[in-house]
């Protein structure tokens, strides 16, 4: 059976799921999609609507996506892609454990490293992808990018070499997707730009107006760069990813004064759509959010190796104690205050 024959399961309509198979439902005829039942009957309907969100007219078309309605419609899935949020993991794992066994390739697209917990529970051959890029779903089936790609796919131990070319070969087809050989520092690289999620959150960034950009600005930078000291505390080492600044220039950000560096961060913030997280939160009242295993995560390996982490660890109980339905962003003033009572005297 060569690649083409593939039977492709995309677990997911979110925003990456969904832009993942818009892109390689064109040029893979075994790709099928499952969904919540409600998205599913969008797409059955309308297919799926995707764009460039930085010229969405002449971008904008819709693809036509397979979609099943329950596992069981697919018994012979070769390989498995779950894109849904560390908090579904566990139970979509679960799932296709019970109805498919151990017999497909896992691909996991989750954010963070905690899915490198959870999926061996489950399953025995498991690749790991880290998604470097940016993409938001506007409604059920419909969903903008800020560019196509990259992907990058490892395993820890570098293993299940055959099958990652293989899988690199099929989703190459979708957007450019290269194999790292040092997944962790792939996967904490990326994790240092997650940290924007929770304090894009809390101050509403993307979802209204924010209060005062100098001190957005100081607080993203130094939150970053924070993440950066930390990951580098554990031994991670940066592994670069097309259009995410580097370690330096998130230090130069957090360093220097707001106006030498404000053009490069205005540049840096265009690409930027609203996070997830927040669309989780302020856009759908929803109760569960990845705060936990993204800013936990680091504020967890902070405390591990004693790294001192002022801004993420504010940040990190803010979101626990604030993160539920109906929740009013603050100003950033307010959460630069919070702040600076955690800063060390």
């Amino acid at each position: 059976m060569t690649c083409t024959d593939k039977k492709v399961l995309i677990v997911g309509a979110g925003a990456i799921g969904a832009a993942v198979a818009a892109w390689l439902a064109p040029h893979h005829s075994e790709l099928y999609l499952l969904s919540t039942a409600s998205t599913r009957s969008t797409l059955n309907a309308k297919g799926i609507t995707i764009y460039q969100t930085d010229q969405p007219e002449k971008t904008r078309r819709i693809v036509e996506v397979r979609s099943i309605d329950r596992l069981e419609d697919l018994p012979d899935a070769d390989i498995v892609v779950l894109s849904v949020k560390n908090y579904s993991l566990p139970a979509a794992a679960a799932s296709v454990k019970e109805c498919l066994g151990d017999r497909p390739l896992i691909v996991s697209l989750a954010n963070g490293a905690v899915n490198q917990e959870i999926l061996p529970r489950y399953f025995s051959r498991i690749v790991y992808g880290v998604v470097s890029f940016n993409a938001r779903r506007d409604e059920p089936g419909v969903v903008g990018y800020q560019k196509r790609g990259p992907l990058l796919i490892g395993t820890p131990d570098n293993g299940l070499r055959d099958e990652l070319k293989m899988v690199q070969t099929i989703l190459d087809k979708a957007c450019p997707t290269s194999i790292v050989d040092h997944l962790q520092d792939a996967v904490h690289s990326k994790l240092v730009m997650n940290l924007a999620n929770a304090l894009d959150t809390l101050v509403g960034h993307g979802y209204r107006p924010l209060s005062n950009f100098d001190i957005y600005q100081r607080l993203l930078t130094r939150t970053l760069w924070e993440g950066v000291r930390i990951i580098t505390a554990a031994g991670y080492r940066e592994c670069k990813m097309g259009g995410m600044p580097s370690f330096f220039l998130i230090r130069l950000g957090a360093v220097l004064p707001l106006w030498l560096v404000r053009p490069i961060f205005k540049r840096k913030l265009k690409s930027m759509v609203i996070s997830s997280m927040t669309q989780d939160i302020l856009l759908r009242g929803s109760t569960l959010s990845e705060v936990d295993s993204l800013t936990g995560y680091i504020v967890r390996l902070a405390e591990k190796h004693h790294v001192a982490a002022p801004y993420n660890q504010t940040i990190y109980r803010l979101a626990r104690d604030r993160f539920a339905p109906g929740l009013e962003p603050m100003r950033c003033e307010a959460l630069a205050d919070e702040v600076q009572k955690a800063l060390p005297l």
